[in-house]
Order: structure tokens, then sequence, then C-alpha cells
């Protein structure tokens, strides 16, 4: 099996988290990985781990790409840095996928440079899978390109309609284009011309949606700008935060709330999974010619090895090439229009 690259470097915590990430992934998933950065900080954390399980080795790179650094300047700049590395690793054959926590802009920067876009796409998106009602909801743009145009916001629904059908196995999944009201006038002038666009696309649009929409079960797929997406994203989790803090606060108050917590504890945590980003092991960044995982600055190391485990099922399912595939497929299509908020699953 070929390794995963994961840059050991990247996050609020790097290597600690990083390397900790990838020795419960060795040892849970049986997954090899190839943990990127200064050899000698990342031979410290192991030895701090006992019995480490097989499959972990070590590519040095002598740069790190610190999160509030500039993209651009330090990937000219940063040539050795583990984000770099790792790309390169998987350009070379040598990793199946890239995951990092690490610099985001960085991220996306090294992957469209070392790895290259899809055919006909110009700008990446970060796909992020968030929980809804019933099943799961893709999210596109959360933050790669906060400057979309219309045609981005076009190749965005075409590849995060494939990616929901690789995913999910929904033969027809809907898009909606995430707006400040359901009518076809409202919005930006950039999300006008992309309802325009998508309304025309050979994808299943059922035109604009609301914010309070993404966590219905109406839409599979929601479209926006990078800038938009980030925010929803980032409020989100603040928010999900907010209710499990506000929840155990209250049960933690008086007999009877502490006794039925007690007994309501094991629901409680299966509905926090369904929210904790951890849980979800990142997101894919799309658009580009390879498997690349962008997780949390400030995953844990649970975080870490779900993205791993991610970055693996999708380069042993070739989603990236049916992702390039179906792409081409679709562009050939004939279009079809609008068709409406019918239940397609």
């Amino acid at each position: 099996m070929t390794p995963i690259a994961l840059d050991a470097m990247g996050g609020d915590h790097g290597p600690a988290v990083p390397v900790a990430g990838a020795v419960q992934a060795a040892r849970n998933l049986n997954v090899s990985v190839l943990l990127v950065g200064d050899q000698g900080r990342i031979e410290s954390e192991l030895s701090r781990h006992s019995a480490l399980p097989s499959g972990i080795d070590i590519v040095h790179a002598s740069d790190v790409i610190e999160m509030d650094e500039s993209p651009g300047t330090a990937l000219l700049s940063k040539r050795d840095s583990s984000i770099v590395v790792a790309m390169n690793l998987v350009r070379e054959g040598r990793a199946s996928a890239v995951v990092s926590a690490g610099n985001s802009g960085a991220v996306m920067g090294a992957a469209s440079l070392r790895l290259g876009m899809l055919p006909g796409v110009e700008r990446p998106a970060i796909a992020t899978v968030l929980p809804r009602r019933s099943g799961h909801t893709i999210l596109l743009d959360a933050g790669a390109t906060v400057d979309s145009r219309p045609e981005n916001l076009l190749d965005f629904a075409l590849i995060g309609a494939m990616y929901a059908q690789c995913l999910f196995h929904i033969e027809r999944p809907r898009v909606g284009l995430l707006s400040i009201g359901e009518e076809p006038s409202k919005g930006s002038a950039v999300t006008k011309k992309a309802y325009q666009l998508l309304s025309a696309a050979p994808i299943n649009f059922i035109g604009n949606i609301e914010g309070k929409e993404i966590a219905q079960d109406d839409v599979d797929v929601v479209v926006c700008d990078g800038f938009v997406g980030n925010a929803v994203l980032k409020a989100t989790e603040g928010y999900a935060e907010l209710f499990w803090g506000l929840l155990k606060e209250k049960l933690s108050v008086g007999w009877r709330n502490r006794l039925a917590s007690s007994f309501l504890r094991p629901a409680f945590r299966d509905v926090w999974r369904q929210l904790d980003y951890a849980c979800h092991g990142g997101a894919l960044l799309v658009g580009v010619n390879g498997v690349c995982v962008i997780g949390h600055g400030r995953s844990s190391p649970t975080a870490v090895e779900n993205a791993i485990r991610v970055a693996s099922e999708l380069s042993e399912q070739g989603v990236v090439e049916q992702l390039a595939a179906s792409l081409q497929q679709t562009r050939n299509s004939p279009k079809v229009g609008v068709s409406g908020r019918e239940n397609t699953n």
C-alpha cells in the first residue's frame, strides 16, 4: 500500500499532535505514513510513544511554513518546507495522498503548483462535509478561493455534484447556491451570474438556498465562494461548541439533572460525534490532480488520525480519477436547467 504523506510540522501544535495522530492511524487503521518535516523534532516526538507500530517513516524537510505567513511569499522562499516536500512525494508517486493541518493557503498553493489542476478547472475548492438532519451535505468552497468568479462557482457545482456521487452514492445530487434569498434576483452580482450558469449546467440545480437550509434535508451540495464558506464553517463549529458547553453546564446543576444526564450521556455523545469536526477527518481539496486532505489548524490526534483515514479511503477509491472522468463527461452532457426542490435520494 502506498503511504500517506503527513505534514508533521503543520497545525497549531506541530509536530507533537500530527505525530501522535500518525501513530494512532498506523496502529488502528493499518496504514503507512510518511512523516514529513524536521527529522530531529519528529524523532523526539516519536520517542514519547512506546511500542511504535510499523509503517511509520520520516522524510526530512528543512523548512516550515508557519500558520501566519503569507502563502505566496512562503512558497517561493521555502521550497524545502514540509508542505511542499509532502506534495512532491505524491507527484513522484512515493505517496498516495497528502494530509496537512498547516497553513491552508500554503497547502492550496503547493497542491495547485506541484500536483496541478484537473483539466478545465481554474481554481481549487475546499469541500467540507457537514452533518444535517439526515445524512451529510457537502459545502464548497470552505476557504480556498475567496475571490471567486461566477465561472469558478460553476466549476465548484460540477465537482461538488460528482464528489457527492462518489462519496454518498447519490445518483442526482441536489445542488444549491448559497444566497440571501431563494429568488434568482437575490444576492451579489457574482451570485446572480452564477445562478444563470448553474441553471444551464448539466446538474440537478435546485436554485438558491439560504443558510438555514444547509442543515436540512433539501440539498446535498451547497456552493459558495471561499470567503462566505469559511465564515459559515467557523460559525457552525462555534455554535456546536457553544451548544455542547451549555448542555454540559446545565446538566451538571442539581441532582435531578445529573441523574438524567447519566442515562442520556450515550445519546448526547452520539449527537456530539455528528457535530465534532475531529470525527469527520478534514476536508478534500477538490480541483487539484491528487488527493489532498486539509485538517483544522487546532486538530487533535484523533482528528489527524481521521484525516489520514479519509485520505487513505479516497485514494483507494480513486476519487480523483473518477472526478476527472466525470468532469469531462459532464461538460459534454446536455443542459438540464433548474430542477426544483424535489427529493431525488
